[in-house]
Protein backbone atom coordinates (compact mmCIF):
# COMPACT_ATOMS: atom_id res chain seq x y z
CA UNK A 1 0.00 0.00 0.00
CA UNK A 2 1.60 3.25 -1.14
CA UNK A 3 2.10 6.17 1.26
CA UNK A 4 -0.18 9.18 0.84
CA UNK A 5 1.16 12.68 0.40
CA UNK A 6 -0.38 15.35 2.62
CA UNK A 7 1.28 18.62 1.74
CA UNK A 8 5.00 17.90 1.94
CA UNK A 9 4.55 14.90 4.23
CA UNK A 10 4.31 11.23 3.32
CA UNK A 11 1.87 9.28 5.48
CA UNK A 12 2.05 5.52 5.63
CA UNK A 13 4.17 2.55 6.58
CA UNK A 14 7.81 3.52 6.85
CA UNK A 15 7.09 7.08 7.99
CA UNK A 16 6.63 8.53 11.48
CA UNK A 17 2.99 8.94 12.58
CA UNK A 18 1.41 12.13 11.22
CA UNK A 19 0.05 14.20 14.12
CA UNK A 20 -2.99 16.42 13.57
CA UNK A 21 -4.07 19.01 16.15
CA UNK A 22 -7.80 19.72 15.94
CA UNK A 23 -8.81 23.25 16.99
CA UNK A 24 -12.57 22.70 16.68
CA UNK A 25 -14.32 25.13 19.05
CA UNK A 26 -11.36 25.58 21.39
CA UNK A 27 -10.75 29.09 20.04
CA UNK A 28 -13.66 30.18 22.26
CA UNK A 29 -14.68 32.67 19.55
CA UNK A 30 -11.34 34.49 19.59
CA UNK A 31 -9.21 34.54 16.46
CA UNK A 32 -6.20 35.52 18.56
CA UNK A 33 -6.69 32.37 20.61
CA UNK A 34 -7.05 30.31 17.44
CA UNK A 35 -3.74 31.68 16.15
CA UNK A 36 -2.12 30.99 19.50
CA UNK A 37 -3.30 27.36 19.36
CA UNK A 38 -1.68 27.08 15.92
CA UNK A 39 1.58 28.45 17.31
CA UNK A 40 1.54 26.07 20.27
CA UNK A 41 0.81 23.13 17.97
CA UNK A 42 3.78 24.03 15.80
CA UNK A 43 6.04 24.37 18.87
CA UNK A 44 4.93 20.96 20.10
CA UNK A 45 5.87 19.37 16.78
CA UNK A 46 2.42 18.64 15.32
CA UNK A 47 2.42 18.20 11.56
CA UNK A 48 -0.99 19.70 10.85
CA UNK A 49 -3.81 21.87 12.15
CA UNK A 50 -7.41 21.01 11.36
CA UNK A 51 -10.42 23.29 11.48
CA UNK A 52 -14.13 22.60 11.04
CA UNK A 53 -15.91 24.59 8.35
CA UNK A 54 -19.62 25.12 8.88
CA UNK A 55 -22.16 27.60 10.19
CA UNK A 56 -25.02 26.79 12.56
CA UNK A 57 -27.41 27.14 9.63
CA UNK A 58 -25.53 24.61 7.50
CA UNK A 59 -25.64 22.12 10.38
CA UNK A 60 -29.17 22.23 11.74
CA UNK A 61 -32.32 24.30 12.36
CA UNK A 62 -32.67 27.01 14.97
CA UNK A 63 -35.23 25.10 17.01
CA UNK A 64 -35.37 24.15 20.66
CA UNK A 65 -37.66 21.18 20.15
CA UNK A 66 -36.87 17.65 21.29
CA UNK A 67 -35.20 16.46 18.11
CA UNK A 68 -32.92 19.50 18.08
CA UNK A 69 -31.87 19.44 21.72
CA UNK A 70 -29.25 17.29 23.45
CA UNK A 71 -30.86 15.35 26.28
CA UNK A 72 -28.14 13.13 27.69
CA UNK A 73 -26.94 13.49 31.28
CA UNK A 74 -23.68 11.75 30.32
CA UNK A 75 -22.96 14.34 27.62
CA UNK A 76 -20.83 17.42 28.27
CA UNK A 77 -23.35 19.27 26.09
CA UNK A 78 -26.48 18.10 27.90
CA UNK A 79 -29.49 20.42 27.57
CA UNK A 80 -27.95 22.51 24.77
CA UNK A 81 -29.79 22.99 21.53
CA UNK A 82 -27.83 21.82 18.51
CA UNK A 83 -28.04 25.27 16.95
CA UNK A 84 -26.68 27.04 20.03
CA UNK A 85 -23.89 24.48 20.38
CA UNK A 86 -22.77 25.03 16.79
CA UNK A 87 -23.13 28.79 17.20
CA UNK A 88 -20.70 28.59 20.12
CA UNK A 89 -18.28 26.18 18.46
CA UNK A 90 -18.07 27.19 14.81
CA UNK A 91 -15.00 28.85 13.32
CA UNK A 92 -16.02 32.01 11.41
CA UNK A 93 -15.19 31.53 7.75
CA UNK A 94 -13.49 34.91 7.59
CA UNK A 95 -10.88 33.58 10.05
CA UNK A 96 -9.82 30.66 7.88
CA UNK A 97 -7.42 32.47 5.60
CA UNK A 98 -5.57 34.16 8.48
CA UNK A 99 -5.27 30.84 10.33
CA UNK A 100 -4.09 29.03 7.21
CA UNK A 101 -1.56 31.76 6.46
CA UNK A 102 -0.12 31.52 9.98
CA UNK A 103 0.20 27.78 9.51
CA UNK A 104 2.16 28.33 6.31
CA UNK A 105 4.48 30.76 8.08
CA UNK A 106 5.16 28.15 10.75
CA UNK A 107 5.59 25.29 8.28
CA UNK A 108 2.58 23.35 9.52
CA UNK A 109 -0.10 21.89 7.25
CA UNK A 110 -3.64 23.29 7.50
CA UNK A 111 -6.87 21.67 6.35
CA UNK A 112 -10.47 21.36 7.46
CA UNK A 113 -13.62 19.30 7.78
CA UNK A 114 -16.41 20.59 5.52
CA UNK A 115 -19.99 19.81 6.47
CA UNK A 116 -21.78 20.74 3.27
CA UNK A 117 -21.06 21.63 -0.36
CA UNK A 118 -20.78 25.35 0.35
CA UNK A 119 -17.96 24.62 2.79
CA UNK A 120 -16.17 22.52 0.15
CA UNK A 121 -16.46 25.35 -2.36
CA UNK A 122 -15.12 27.81 0.20
CA UNK A 123 -12.19 25.59 1.16
CA UNK A 124 -11.36 25.04 -2.49
CA UNK A 125 -11.04 28.82 -2.84
CA UNK A 126 -8.35 28.62 -0.15
CA UNK A 127 -6.65 25.70 -1.95
CA UNK A 128 -6.59 23.32 0.99
CA UNK A 129 -4.29 20.31 0.39
CA UNK A 130 -6.69 17.67 1.74
CA UNK A 131 -10.02 17.15 3.48
CA UNK A 132 -11.40 15.42 6.57
CA UNK A 133 -14.82 13.82 6.82
CA UNK A 134 -16.20 13.73 10.37
CA UNK A 135 -17.59 10.50 11.83
CA UNK A 136 -21.11 11.91 11.95
CA UNK A 137 -20.90 12.68 8.21
CA UNK A 138 -19.40 9.34 7.21
CA UNK A 139 -22.80 8.23 5.91
CA UNK A 140 -23.35 11.49 3.95
CA UNK A 141 -22.36 9.96 0.64
CA UNK A 142 -23.28 13.04 -1.45
CA UNK A 143 -20.87 15.13 0.66
CA UNK A 144 -18.15 12.48 0.33
CA UNK A 145 -18.61 12.45 -3.44
CA UNK A 146 -18.37 16.24 -3.59
CA UNK A 147 -15.11 16.20 -1.63
CA UNK A 148 -13.77 13.35 -3.77
CA UNK A 149 -14.37 15.39 -6.90
CA UNK A 150 -11.58 17.73 -5.78
CA UNK A 151 -9.16 14.78 -6.34
CA UNK A 152 -7.44 15.65 -3.07
CA UNK A 153 -6.60 13.17 -0.29
CA UNK A 154 -9.42 12.46 2.12
CA UNK A 155 -9.26 11.48 5.78
CA UNK A 156 -12.47 9.79 6.95
CA UNK A 157 -13.36 9.20 10.60
CA UNK A 158 -15.42 6.08 11.17
CA UNK A 159 -16.93 6.50 14.65
CA UNK A 160 -20.22 4.55 14.99
CA UNK A 161 -19.86 3.13 11.47
CA UNK A 162 -20.59 -0.46 10.56
CA UNK A 163 -18.24 -2.17 8.14
CA UNK A 164 -20.93 -1.86 5.46
CA UNK A 165 -21.17 1.90 6.01
CA UNK A 166 -17.38 2.25 5.75
CA UNK A 167 -17.42 0.25 2.51
CA UNK A 168 -20.08 2.60 1.15
CA UNK A 169 -18.05 5.67 2.11
CA UNK A 170 -14.81 4.31 0.62
CA UNK A 171 -16.52 3.20 -2.58
CA UNK A 172 -18.30 6.54 -2.95
CA UNK A 173 -15.00 8.39 -2.56
CA UNK A 174 -13.17 6.16 -5.03
CA UNK A 175 -15.98 6.21 -7.59
CA UNK A 176 -15.99 10.03 -7.49
CA UNK A 177 -12.25 10.27 -8.11
CA UNK A 178 -10.46 10.16 -4.76
CA UNK A 179 -7.45 7.85 -4.91
CA UNK A 180 -5.91 8.63 -1.52
CA UNK A 181 -8.00 7.71 1.52
CA UNK A 182 -6.97 7.46 5.16
CA UNK A 183 -9.55 5.89 7.47
CA UNK A 184 -9.50 6.78 11.16
CA UNK A 185 -10.61 4.41 13.89
CA UNK A 186 -12.74 6.57 16.16
CA UNK A 187 -15.00 6.29 19.19
CA UNK A 188 -17.61 9.05 19.05
CA UNK A 189 -17.93 9.82 22.74
CA UNK A 190 -16.46 12.91 24.40
CA UNK A 191 -14.26 12.05 26.18
CA UNK A 192 -13.85 8.44 25.08
CA UNK A 193 -12.84 5.62 27.39
CA UNK A 194 -9.91 3.38 26.41
CA UNK A 195 -12.15 0.42 27.23
CA UNK A 196 -14.43 1.35 24.34
CA UNK A 197 -11.72 2.28 21.84
CA UNK A 198 -11.06 -1.19 20.36
CA UNK A 199 -7.87 -0.28 18.54
CA UNK A 200 -7.33 -3.92 17.56
CA UNK A 201 -9.66 -2.92 14.74
CA UNK A 202 -6.88 -0.83 13.13
CA UNK A 203 -4.95 -3.65 11.39
CA UNK A 204 -8.25 -5.32 10.50
CA UNK A 205 -9.51 -2.09 8.88
CA UNK A 206 -6.31 -1.78 6.89
CA UNK A 207 -6.70 -5.31 5.53
CA UNK A 208 -10.44 -5.13 4.99
CA UNK A 209 -10.65 -1.76 3.23
CA UNK A 210 -7.15 -1.66 1.71
CA UNK A 211 -6.63 1.88 3.00
CA UNK A 212 -4.13 3.57 5.25
CA UNK A 213 -5.56 3.68 8.78
CA UNK A 214 -5.05 6.04 11.72
CA UNK A 215 -6.80 7.09 14.92
CA UNK A 216 -9.07 9.98 15.82
CA UNK A 217 -8.57 9.91 19.56
CA UNK A 218 -10.91 11.41 22.16
CA UNK A 219 -9.37 9.64 25.16
CA UNK A 220 -7.35 11.51 27.74
CA UNK A 221 -3.57 11.07 27.79
CA UNK A 222 -1.33 9.47 25.18
CA UNK A 223 -1.55 5.75 26.00
CA UNK A 224 -4.18 4.85 23.42
CA UNK A 225 -2.45 6.82 20.67
CA UNK A 226 0.94 5.23 21.40
CA UNK A 227 -0.61 1.76 21.41
CA UNK A 228 -2.36 2.48 18.12
CA UNK A 229 0.97 3.21 16.44
CA UNK A 230 2.16 -0.25 17.47
CA UNK A 231 -0.90 -1.61 15.66
CA UNK A 232 -0.11 0.30 12.48
CA UNK A 233 -1.82 3.69 12.87
CA UNK A 234 -0.19 6.17 10.47
CA UNK A 235 -2.07 9.31 11.55
CA UNK A 236 -3.18 10.50 15.00
CA UNK A 237 -5.74 13.26 15.45
CA UNK A 238 -6.31 14.88 18.86
CA UNK A 239 -8.15 18.02 19.95
CA UNK A 240 -5.92 20.81 21.25
CA UNK A 241 -6.64 23.68 23.62
CA UNK A 242 -4.38 26.17 25.37
CA UNK A 243 -5.77 25.13 28.77
CA UNK A 244 -8.68 22.94 29.80
CA UNK A 245 -9.31 25.35 32.66
CA UNK A 246 -10.23 28.04 30.12
CA UNK A 247 -13.36 26.06 29.26
CA UNK A 248 -15.07 25.83 25.91
CA UNK A 249 -17.22 23.32 24.09
CA UNK A 250 -14.42 20.77 23.56
CA UNK A 251 -11.96 21.73 26.28
CA UNK A 252 -12.73 18.87 28.67
CA UNK A 253 -11.44 16.19 26.28
CA UNK A 254 -8.68 18.21 24.58
CA UNK A 255 -4.92 18.06 25.02
CA UNK A 256 -2.86 20.96 26.30
CA UNK A 257 0.36 21.98 24.49
CA UNK A 258 2.72 20.14 26.87
CA UNK A 259 0.67 16.98 26.43
CA UNK A 260 0.74 17.35 22.66
CA UNK A 261 4.52 17.60 22.81
CA UNK A 262 4.59 14.29 24.71
CA UNK A 263 2.21 12.75 22.16
CA UNK A 264 4.47 13.75 19.26
CA UNK A 265 7.55 12.39 21.02
CA UNK A 266 6.07 9.15 22.33
CA UNK A 267 4.24 8.14 19.16
CA UNK A 268 7.45 8.67 17.20
CA UNK A 269 9.32 6.49 19.70
CA UNK A 270 6.64 3.82 19.37
CA UNK A 271 7.00 3.90 15.58
CA UNK A 272 10.81 3.78 15.77
CA UNK A 273 10.66 0.83 18.16
CA UNK A 274 8.72 -1.34 15.69
CA UNK A 275 11.76 -1.96 13.50
CA UNK A 276 11.71 -5.41 11.92
CA UNK A 277 11.66 -9.06 12.99
CA UNK A 278 15.17 -9.67 14.31
CA UNK A 279 16.97 -12.24 16.49
CA UNK A 280 20.53 -12.15 17.76
CA UNK A 281 22.66 -9.17 18.72
CA UNK A 282 22.05 -5.97 16.83
CA UNK A 283 24.96 -3.83 15.75
CA UNK A 284 24.59 -1.64 18.83
CA UNK A 285 24.53 -4.71 21.11
CA UNK A 286 27.86 -6.13 19.88
CA UNK A 287 29.81 -4.23 22.53
CA UNK A 288 27.60 -5.70 25.27
CA UNK A 289 28.36 -9.33 24.37
CA UNK A 290 31.54 -9.22 26.46
CA UNK A 291 29.45 -8.76 29.60
CA UNK A 292 27.65 -12.09 29.24
CA UNK A 293 28.56 -14.86 31.64
CA UNK A 294 31.23 -17.30 30.51
CA UNK A 295 33.47 -19.97 32.05
CA UNK A 296 36.54 -18.85 34.03
CA UNK A 297 39.17 -20.57 36.13
CA UNK A 298 38.77 -19.06 39.63
CA UNK A 299 41.77 -20.74 41.34
CA UNK A 300 45.41 -21.15 40.26
CA UNK A 301 45.83 -24.51 38.52
CA UNK A 302 48.86 -26.67 37.70
CA UNK A 303 49.22 -28.74 34.55
CA UNK A 304 47.19 -31.95 34.97
CA UNK A 305 44.76 -30.55 37.58
CA UNK A 306 41.11 -31.44 37.23
CA UNK A 307 38.37 -28.87 36.68
CA UNK A 308 35.88 -28.93 39.56
CA UNK A 309 32.86 -27.02 40.75
CA UNK A 310 35.24 -25.10 43.05
CA UNK A 311 37.77 -23.91 40.45
CA UNK A 312 35.45 -23.51 37.43
CA UNK A 313 32.72 -20.88 37.51
CA UNK A 314 30.30 -19.14 35.15
CA UNK A 315 30.93 -15.46 35.77
CA UNK A 316 31.11 -12.20 33.89
CA UNK A 317 32.76 -11.13 31.53
CA UNK A 318 32.08 -13.18 28.44
CA UNK A 319 35.52 -13.98 27.02
CA UNK A 320 35.45 -17.68 27.92
CA UNK A 321 33.40 -20.62 26.71
CA UNK A 322 29.63 -20.53 27.12
CA UNK A 323 28.24 -21.71 30.49
CA UNK A 324 26.39 -24.47 28.60
CA UNK A 325 29.72 -26.39 28.50
CA UNK A 326 30.09 -26.39 32.32
CA UNK A 327 28.89 -29.99 32.91
CA UNK A 328 30.97 -31.25 29.99
CA UNK A 329 34.19 -29.70 31.30
CA UNK A 330 33.92 -30.89 34.89
CA UNK A 331 36.60 -33.56 35.49
CA UNK A 332 38.70 -32.55 32.48
CA UNK A 333 42.46 -32.16 33.04
CA UNK A 334 44.17 -28.94 31.97
CA UNK A 335 47.27 -29.19 29.76
CA UNK A 336 49.11 -26.23 31.26
CA UNK A 337 49.46 -24.04 34.33
CA UNK A 338 46.55 -21.58 34.52
CA UNK A 339 46.26 -18.44 36.60
CA UNK A 340 43.12 -17.54 38.54
CA UNK A 341 40.93 -15.25 36.39
CA UNK A 342 41.77 -16.90 33.06
CA UNK A 343 38.94 -17.50 30.58
CA UNK A 344 38.39 -21.14 29.65
CA UNK A 345 39.07 -22.01 26.00
CA UNK A 346 39.33 -25.34 24.20
CA UNK A 347 43.10 -24.88 23.93
CA UNK A 348 43.65 -25.63 27.66
CA UNK A 349 42.68 -29.31 27.28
Amino acid sequence: MSPIKLGNHLVGKGYPPFIVAEISGNHNQSIDRAIQIVEEAAKAGAHAIKLQTYTPDTMTLDLNEKDFKISDEASIWDNKSLYNLYQEAYTPWEWHEAIFNRCKELGILAFSTPFDNSAVDFLESLDVPCYKIASFECTDLPLIRRVAETKKPMVISTGMCTSAEIFEAVNAAKDAGCEDIILLKCTSTYPASPIHTNIKTIPHMKELFQCQVGLSDHTMGVGVAVASVALGAVLIEKHLTLSREDGGVDASFSMEPDELKVLVSETKKAWESLGKVHYGPTDVEQASLKFRRSLYVVEDLKEGDLLTEQNLKAIRPGHGLSPKYFPILLGKRVNRDIKKGSPVTWEIF
